[in-house]
């Protein structure tokens, strides 16, 4: 099975990358030093005024260590799975024995709440033990196990220890005799795409071939007729777990598995499902050199990248089903973004782009990064968004039903809790997106100031080390540390937002061909000495941006971009009604570094008008006569706006002729 004439890159191994980077070092640290230990408060139901986790009560009771009910919802075990992979990834960049000891602890009762067929579930453990596999639809058993397998790799690949891998091992190995195509096994899969990815990650760690063999047949099996999904559901009654009584039919579609994966290529449905179930399908075409798997993703990335995703990298618009609507409907008010969908869509990204080189991916990867997943976590590590608007009126969230999911202030915890460990271990595993490589080349995916070892070919090593002020400017240097002289390229990604660039290597301008930018990626090949460096700049420039006409909700609109940042407006500094706010397509702007604003930040600066309200004398409607009067506005960052207090805020804005 695992052959593959893919072109592929690989990871330099975030244990091979030392962050060192002013923007970027101030979240890993508040993951490492306040976040985590947050999180585990959470998880032990510590946090005053927060919303129970249950977590850790539900591995003590699964394991006989106390009495009592299961608690919260029936994937509840996969938040703890989640904390576990961010220690794995904190631990290997920062050893910490406290830590880790009490990783060990959590560990020693995951192993005591398994059962002895290696079944492995605290909802079905306490509450249901004879309704195994009975609801696959809606109840996460392979779900919550893909994260538990994707805890024990991490934590064994920083730790050595084996005890939660072989735990996993034999989940899997149970896993692998309820589940295939052979007679009286169930030919179905999970409603929640993510047994499929960890599956992977299991195979490369352990090199069991079986396991990249389940996780295909968990893909390949999807959306085939019969429907396993809807056959399940009349088998049990056409009842739902989270529904009582008799239920109307469910549509596949939620799940992804109204068609054979193959067949798909608009993005539908549960938008984390989704993206989960796209880096598998990601993971499984580089394996195995499957092209019809790869042209699959391609065609969901185009349909989802063009024509489904905000401009901070949000996606799932609608909060029925966390769920895609269709093509071009993207309100801002009432929009999702959940955190975990647009940390799938790096995933995705991450994946896509060690299969073929192409700085769409990248681009992508970077703005969900930089603006929906650094926005959805408060700088002081202990308040979360799990939805990620693009406009806020705060009375409309307290008041107007259609929009209470949208919060004008980050939550301290959640009853459902997927994405504040979700950012954890996408932030404490940071280092393994900025570079990858191959034979012949050194990507540079992410420009984070960085030292990273890379192998080349003949065991030679070369160490990398990166130097900007990114995102603040576009200034890149890279310094290369090797032993003797060797030749290879250092490909370097043109963010489709810059407007040009200049480089040099070792101080001497470059002009390039076009044959040495090849989508998106200009490659310097040399024979490189130690001490070589290349610098790298990339005009940084602050620019207003429209959508495609299509998207009714910005007609007439335009958003504040400056590099990868999206920016906002905010009550804070524009005083509220920011709706009444209207910028001339020639308005000049100015990008200023605030020290005092949110500890040192680029802000935009710019004049703008503010329809008049003051000649209003309390009627609803009056014939059109707007009178609009000169204002200075200013711009912040998406990634850092609520950290000011509770206000209206907005990305885009009215343009005025």
């Amino acid at each position: 099975m695992i052959q593959t004439n893919l072109h592929a890159s690989r990871p330099i191994s975030f244990k091979q990358v030392k962050i060192e980077d002013d923007y970027w070092s101030v979240y890993t640290r508040l993951v490492r030093d306040t976040v985590i230990p947050y999180q585990w408060e959470a998880l032990n139901d510590r946090v005053s005024d927060a919303e129970p986790s249950y977590a850790i009560r539900n591995f003590r009771i699964a394991a006989g260590h106390e009495e009592g009910e299961f608690g919260g919802f029936v994937f509840q075990d996969s938040d703890l799975a989640k904390w576990l992979e961010a220690v794995g990834y904190s631990l290997s960049v920062q050893p910490d024995p406290e830590l880790e000891a009490i990783a060990d602890g959590a560990i020693d009762l995951i192993a005591d709440a398994q059962r002895p067929d290696g079944y492995l579930n605290t909802y079905f453990t306490i509450k249901a033990p004879e309704q195994r596999w009975t609801n696959l639809f809606d109840c996460h058993e392979l779900y919550c196990a893909g994260h538990m397998i994707e805890a024990a790799v991490a934590y064994y690949e920083a730790t050595g220890k084996r005890k939660l891998l072989d735990a996993m091992c034999r989940f899997a190995d149970y896993i692998d005799t309820v589940f295939g195509p052979e007679p009286g096994k169930l030919r179905g899969y999970d409603g929640h795409q993510e047994i499929e990815l960890a599956l992977v990650k299991l195979y490369k760690t352990t090199g069991e071939e079986k396991y990249a063999k389940l996780a295909a047949f968990f893909i390949n099996e999807r959306g085939q007729e019969p429907n396993f999904l809807l056959a399940e559901w009349e088998k049990r009654g056409r009842t739902s777990h989270w529904q009582a009584g008799v239920t109307r039919k469910p549509d596949p579609a939620y799940n992804q598995a109204h068609k054979p994966v193959r067949e798909q290529d608009v993005a539908v449905g549960h938008s984390v499902r989704a993206v989960y179930m796209y880096t598998a399908m990601a993971d499984l075409a580089a394996l195995t050199g499957d092209e019809s798997l790869l042209e699959a993703c391609r065609k969901l990335w185009r349909n989802m990248v063009d024509k489904q995703m905000y401009i901070t990298g949000g996606i799932g618009s609608t909060h029925h089903g966390e769920a895609f609507s269709f093509d071009y409907d993207l309100p801002n008010d009432t929009v999702y973004a959940e955190t975990c969908a647009s940390i799938g869509l790096i995933f995705f990204a991450h994946r896509m782009l060690q299969i073929e080189a192409d700085a769409a991916y990248a681009d992508v990867l970077e703005r969900a990064l930089y603006n929906n997943v650094a926005g959805s976590m408060q700088r002081d590590g202990k308040h979360f968004f799990y939805v990620n608007p693009l406009e806020v009126w705060p009375e409309a969230s307290e008041k107007n039903p259609g929009r209470h999911h949208v919060k004008p202030v980050r939550q301290k915890w959640f009853g459902c809790a997927c994405c504040p460990p979700n950012v954890s271990r996408l932030l404490s595993s940071l280092g393994e997106y900025i570079y990858t490589t191959d034979d012949q080349t050194i990507y540079t995916h992410l420009y984070i100031g960085s030292e990273a070892e890379a192998a080349l070919p003949g065991e030679a090593k070369v160490k990398l080390k990166q130097e900007t002020d990114y995102p603040w400017n576009g200034a890149v240097r890279l310094t290369v540390a090797l032993g003797e002289p060797r030749t290879f390229a250092i490909a370097l990604r043109i963010p489709s937002w810059a407007d040009g660039f200049e480089v040099k290597v070792n101080g001497q301008t470059l002009q390039p061909s076009d044959d040495d930018v090849r989508k998106g990626y200009l490659y310097v090949s040399r024979t490189w000495g130690d001490g070589d460096a290349i610098e790298l700049a990339l005009p940084m420039e602050a620019r207003m941006v429209e959508a495609n006409p299509s998207v009714r909700a910005n007609a007439g609109k335009a958003a504040m971009t400056r590099g990868p940042l999206v920016y906002c407006l905010e009550e804070t500094d524009n005083g509220s009604h920011l709706s009444a706010i209207a910028v001339k397509p020639d308005a000049k702007l100015e990008a200023v570094l605030e020290p005092d604003v949110l500890g040192g930040t680029v802000v935009l600066k710019g004049e703008g008008f503010r329809d008049d309200q003051a000649d209003w004398s309390g009627e609803l409607y009056r014939p059109f006569s707007r009178k609009a009067e000169p204002v200075a506005l200013q711009w912040v960052p998406y990634s850092a706006w609520g950290n000011r207090g509770a206000g209206e805020m907005s990305v885009w804005f009215r343009m005025k002729e």
